[in-house]
């Protein structure tokens, strides 16, 4: 740092607090270390009795910590963001609409091996909604190498290493199976479950029918599911490993492609997904959906609403956080639970 003329001090950047005093009124931080020092500031620390400042000396190709804040945010910034103005040096990067957010957790980890360089996110796959915050920029000095910034872009490429994808899906198809259901002697419980589930994400069940489990009607159902406008297949029933259990495979006779059925998640290890011909999705959803407040279906639907093709080692990593620990009030998604 060196000291220098308050008069000339215009577009350095202060090394240290300067408190102001006002007798009974106001005590604290009239400019904050970082502050670049502008024109208008110059009346005030005279006033203040600042004839000299201690500011940092610039050098060729340094960058201000508010500046490097900006540069790490445009290679996060992406369309249906918005961000913060730089203050002390950090930048908030927030969602300007519902939907998923994902990041490039390679590049990012990659970029924070980085000496003197940190963004922080929330976890990439996250449902969001608008408003919601997504990362955090700044760099831990107040002045930085700009070649340490350049390093960061590299590794970034050419697009932002995040986005914001809106959800896509919006008509959804349910088939409930079970001899129990199809025959009356109990009550579709699962059925509104799923229902409210899809409202919280603005998708409408087009279509409904509920089969014994029969294979072949189960199969039948899907054929004719397959025919309406339902972006989306939803079945419930019949998902265990009981011999009269054929949900399962149904949905492979029926022509799906199976991503995987079972997953290393709790609850919810009887999950099956799988694409038809041209990307449908259908999902095969086990018991637990019905009565846990959070099983891997709420992990897995704002992907699949997002139209973000899963296959089986995204299923696979769930298994480092997937057991839902049960608590006495859910919390989730503000919980570990697949994550």
């Amino acid at each position: 740092m060196k000291k220098i003329d308050t008069k000339n001090a215009v577009g350095h950047v202060l090394c240290h607090d300067i408190t102001r005093i006002v007798k009974d009124s106001f005590k604290g931080p009239q400019f904050r270390k970082g502050h670049i020092i502008t024109e208008d500031d110059i009346p005030m620390l005279l006033s203040m009795g600042k004839d000299h400042v201690f500011v940092w000396e610039k050098k060729e190709g340094f960058l201000h910590e508010d500046e490097a804040a900006e540069r790490l945010r445009d290679i996060c910034f992406n369309e249906n963001m918005s961000a913060s103005a730089p203050k002390e040096g950090k930048i908030e990067i927030k969602s300007e609409i519902d939907g998923l957010f994902v990041i490039d957790t390679e590049k990012l980890f990659a970029i924070n091996m980085l000496d003197e360089i940190m963004i922080a996110s929330r976890h990439s796959m996250s449902a969001v909604k608008k408003g919601d915050k997504l990362i955090g920029t700044r760099v831990i000095p107040l002045v930085i190498d700009g070649k340490k910034l350049d390093e960061a872009e590299k590794i970034a490429g050419e697009g932002p290493i995040a986005q914001v994808i809106p959800y896509k899906i919006k008509k959804a198809a349910v088939i409930t199976t079970g001899n129990e259901v199809a025959s009356g002697r109990i009550k579709d419980d699962f059925t509104p479950v799923i229902i409210e589930k899809l409202s919280l994400f603005g998708v409408e069940v087009v279509s409904h029918v509920i089969t014994d489990d029969g294979i072949e009607n189960i199969k039948n159902a899907l054929d004719n599911m397959r025919k309406t406008d339902a972006e989306l297949i939803l079945c419930t029933g019949g998902m265990s490993v009981d011999p009269d259990d054929n949900t399962p495979g149904a949905i492979k006779e029926s022509g799906a492609e199976i991503v995987t059925y079972g997953a290393p998640v709790l609850p919810g290890a009887m999950f099956l997904l799988g694409y038809y011909e041209g990307g449908l999705p259908v999902m095969g959803l086990p018991g637990c959906v019905m009565y846990a407040d959070t099983t891997i279906f709420d992990i897995i639907l704002p992907r699949i609403l997002a139209g973000v093709k899963v296959d089986k080692k995204d299923i696979a990593v769930l298994g480092n956080g997937g057991l839902c620990l049960g608590c006495d009030e859910c919390r989730y998604p503000v919980c570990p639970f697949g994550k």
